[in-house]
C-alpha cells in the first residue's frame, strides 16, 4: 500500500455549496448530519448514497479541525469517496 492509498482510505473529498457560494471544499475524515431517520456519519470508503439532510453538517466531528455548518435543509450525495452537500435547496 502506498502513501497515496493510505491518504485516500483515511479521508474524504468534501464540498459544501449554497446557491451563492462554496462554503467548503477540501478533505475531511468524517462528515456528520441528520436525515429523517436521525443522525448519521459518513466515513472514508462509505457506500454510495444520496439523502435529504436537516439542521447541520459537521466536518471532522470531535477532532481539532471540527467545523459546523448550521443549515435548514439540503442534499448530501456520496459517490466514490467524495461527498457533495448542497444547502438551501
Amino acid at each position: 500500500m502506498t502513501t497515496t492509498d493510505i491518504k485516500t482510505n483515511t479521508t474524504l473529498s468534501a464540498s459544501i455549496k449554497s446557491k451563492e457560494k462554496i462554503l467548503f471544499d477540501g478533505t475531511v475524515r468524517t462528515i456528520s448530519s441528520v436525515n429523517e431517520r436521525g443522525p448519521f456519519d459518513v466515513l472514508p470508503l462509505h457506500a454510495n448514497f444520496i439523502t435529504l439532510i436537516l439542521n447541520y453538517v459537521i466536518l471532522d466531528k470531535g477532532l481539532s479541525t471540527e467545523r459546523r455548518f448550521d443549515i435548514e435543509k439540503g442534499v448530501l450525495y456520496v459517490l466514490s469517496n467524495k461527498v457533495d452537500v448542497y444547502v438551501g435547496i
